[in-house]
Parts: C-alpha cells; structure tokens; sequence
C-alpha cells in the first residue's frame, strides 16, 4: 500500500507541526478487501478506509482540508468527481478547547496492483505508481 504513506506526506508538508510532532497524526487502514475479478489477467485492487486521527490540533482547519483535497484530486479524482461518491470523506471532532480539537478522518481508497513477470520468468506485483501533487515537488 502507497497511499497511507503519500497521503500523510502530503497532510505533513502542508502543517508542518505535524510532521515534527509525528505521535499528533495516526494513521489505521481499517474495513479492507481485496477485489480481484478473476478475468485472465492477475490484477487485483485493495480497497479499504484510511482512518487519520489529527490530535491536539490548533492550525487553520482549512489548510489542512486544502492539502487532503488536493492530494484527493491527484490520486483517488473519484471521490471529487463521482456523484455518489463525493461524499464518502467522513470527519469527526471532538473540542478539547477553544483553539484545539482532536479530528477523526475517515477516507475510502483504493489502490490498484497489477502483476507482470520479472526477468527470471517469476511473478512480480506492483501497486501502480501514483502522480504525486505538483506542489509537492
């Protein structure tokens, strides 16, 4: 899986007192499948909910919406795009004081895995890549 670990970069360069303070931004993946159609080819798809919990929390809550929506828009369009699923990116906070909130971030994703022969002849699957956000590079 590619995505928890992009994801929290993305969240870390846009606040970075999250990235200094590491214990302040969990990461779960929680209700995962696997999907596999079963046609000739072996590619399958996980899918499951990226669970963030952001403690502690006392920035702009709306720099921190910005950089989970655009590292959205790059690697999981659908959930912007699909009318059924815009939305399916569910929060929860819990006010702890005036300027500081405990935030509970619940995103479905999917990641695609597709499996090829490497040069000995021997199965090799890879997630497929996915773009990182301009403004993360």
């Amino acid at each position: 899986m590619k995505k928890p670990a992009s994801l929290r970069a993305a969240i870390e360069a846009a606040v970075p007192e999250l990235a200094t303070d590491k214990d302040r931004l969990l990461a779960f993946i929680d209700n995962g499948s696997i999907v596999c159609t079963g046609v000739e080819s072996r590619a399958f798809e996980w899918r499951y909910t990226m669970n963030l919990i952001i403690t502690d929390y006392a920035g702009d809550p709306n720099r921190l919406w910005l950089a989970l929506l655009d590292w959205v828009r790059v690697n999981q369009s659908p959930l912007l795009t699909g009318p059924s699923l815009q939305e399916q990116i569910r929060f929860e906070v819990d006010i702890l004081a005036d300027d500081k909130v405990d935030l509970d971030i619940k995103i479905p994703l999917t990641e695609n895995v597709v499996v090829a022969a490497d040069d000995q002849g021997n199965d090799a699957p890879a997630a497929v890549d996915e773009p990182l956000p301009t403004w993360m590079t």
